[in-house]
């Protein structure tokens, strides 16, 4: 079984720090719910590298929020579900669709400068939204702009207390109510850092995959260590691949935004045939899990190894001043994304689970909260609809500070010890412990899954748990350790899952079953596995 801590330790014997709230994880999710905290609270916020490390600064699509006359929130709420594959909970959709607009105001606010047309906030359209409802920044360079605008609104902040380079251990909990975390310093030195509120803003699982598009820092902590403390973990099956991600030699794996083909790109096989014809009526534009099968059941046909986008029929003034990043990137590896096809193929790129949570982002734990990817709010379903998850971060954000507001100071808390007495370190370096996770995970629970696939990757991860019985002192020991919680939580659900429903596909369950599986599976680690049922769409 998975130990409740990954290191020993007593609390009495550790040094403590006080604070009103804890944020963990500096993206889009962790910013700004500490500038909204900080107006009335005294916030530490901790992140185990830099503010400027996390997928928001990566986000290129945009944000989606019902601005124009022509749109509606119930037309955003109508592409959310359908996205969704009848998993997406109504009210939290509500709550987004309704809120959104006014944590675009917020973001504007607090000085990020989306890019506008004459005088107006440009909009764009991606895949599966029915409206052009996606602001952008720097054509697209959204995620870089809003991580830019709230780094400078954080630093300047004398409420907020910045810890770079410190990593979350565990989260510190009794009787059901979380009282803060073990932090690690990065001299080793751990303390016990203490607050009424603790929000996990840490992100999502990537790096379970060998290719992805998450930097390195997307480990699963939050999941992770949360799982550890008894929170419900919910929808975890369910992981979006990128369908579209540079596949090029010497070149990272590097997202190529959905709204190159909200702007008029096309997808081709190795031999130049466009072909998602035969696999939707929205063509390029079907939501993201019907894409990304698309293009490996074209991969496999064809016997390649990836496909191409082609954009070059589109304007080159357009295409330059819509994605300068992207364009520039390309052209460093000797690609002209408006005279060459861009060879692709897809890549992990998202979680729609997480940490459940309620409509104000409290877990099941009281005074634990989670936003952004590491949350399950209920918003995503079974796969997320494009550039929703902006959105997500700043409208449960906004809600979370609300709740954290009715909260009375923590009461004593009674000492609380791990001592498993742990002695000695890995065996294996953890470096090639994770790349041969990510292996089994690719190979057995990524785009296509089988009984036989998910079993055989469930005993290759339990080979792997003897881990929890060395003594772990350094990040990427931890690191691993969270990973290893993750693969194995996701395997669990995906094997139980005996359908296929958006970012979820069983080769020997090709079909979406309604009747038996229009649920939830949450895995807790006191209470085991149960299902939840979803209220009617």
């Amino acid at each position: 079984m998975i130990p409740r801590f990954l290191t020993d330790f007593s609390l009495e014997r550790l040094p403590r720090v006080k604070t009103d709230v804890i944020v963990i994880g500096s993206g889009i999710a962790g910013l700004f719910t500490s500038i909204r905290a900080s107006e009335t609270q005294k916030v530490l916020m901790i992140t185990k590298k830099s503010l400027s490390d996390s997928n928001t600064q990566f986000a290129q699509g945009g944000i989606a929020a019902v601005i124009a006359d022509d749109d509606s929130p119930a037309a955003h709420r109508q592409d959310t579900l359908i996205a969704g594959a009848g998993l997406c909970s109504t009210a939290a959709v509500d709550v987004l669709v309704h809120e959104g607009p006014k944590g675009v105001d917020d973001l504007i606010r607090m000085g990020t400068n989306f890019d506008l047309e004459n005088g107006e906030l440009a909009l764009t359209q991606e895949g599966a939204h029915s409206r052009r409802r996606i602001l952008h920044a720097h054509g697209d360079a959204t995620g870089a702009e809003i991580v830019r605008a709230l780094s400078d609104q954080v630093l300047h902040n004398k409420n907020i207390e910045i810890w770079n380079d410190h990593f979350v251990i565990d989260l510190i909990t009794y009787d059901d109510v979380c009282y803060g975390a073990i932090v690690q310093k990065p001299d080793g030195q751990k303390i016990f850092v203490t607050g009424k509120a603790t929000v996990l803003c840490s992100g999502g699982v990537g790096q379970l995959y060998r290719y992805t598009t998450n930097p390195d820092v997307a480990t699963g902590d939050g999941i992770a260590m949360a799982y550890r403390a008894g929170a419900d973990i919910r929808d975890v099956e369910f992981i979006q691949f990128h369908p579209t991600v540079l596949y090029y030699p010497g070149a990272p794996r590097f997202l190529i935004s959905e709204a190159v083909r909200g702007e008029g790109a096309i997808l081709r096989n190795i031999n130049g045939e466009r072909f998602m014809e035969r696999y939707h009526p929205q063509l390029e534009l079907a939501p993201r899990d019907i894409v990304a099968r698309a293009i490996v059941s074209e991969i496999e046909r064809t016997k390649s190894t990836f496909v191409y986008l082609d954009i070059t029929h589109e304007s080159a003034e357009m295409v330059k001043h819509r994605f300068p990043t992207i364009y520039q990137f390309c052209l460093n590896y000797g690609l002209d994304l408006t005279t060459d096809w861009i060879p692709v193929a897809p890549a992990a790129h998202y979680m729609m689970g997480g940490v459940k949570t309620d409509l104000n982002g409290e877990t099941s734990i009281r005074r634990l909260f989670a936003c952004g990817e590491v949350s399950a709010t209920g918003v995503h379903g079974a796969n997320r609809l494009a550039s929703n998850s902006l959105s997500e971060a700043i409208v449960f954000g906004r809600r979370i500070v609300n709740q954290i507001l009715s909260l009375t100071p923590l009461e004593a808390l009674p000492e609380i010890k791990a001592e498993l007495h742990r002695q000695d370190p890995p065996i294996q370096p953890v470096i090639e412990k994770r790349l041969k996770l990510q292996k089994i995970m690719l190979r057995n629970a990524a785009f296509k899954r089988s009984a036989i696939g998910l079993s055989k990757g469930l005993e290759d991860l339990k080979r792997q748990m003897p881990l929890f019985n060395a003594l772990l002192s350094r990040r990427e020991e931890y690191e691993f350790a969270n990973l290893l919680v993750c693969a194995t939580l996701t395997t669990q659900a995906a094997l139980l899952r005996e359908e296929s429903r958006g970012a979820h596909y069983r080769e020997d369950f090709p079909e979406r079953d309604d009747l038996r599986w229009r649920k939830h599976i949450v895995l807790n680690r006191e209470k085991g596995i149960s299902e939840e049922s979803v209220e009617n769409v």
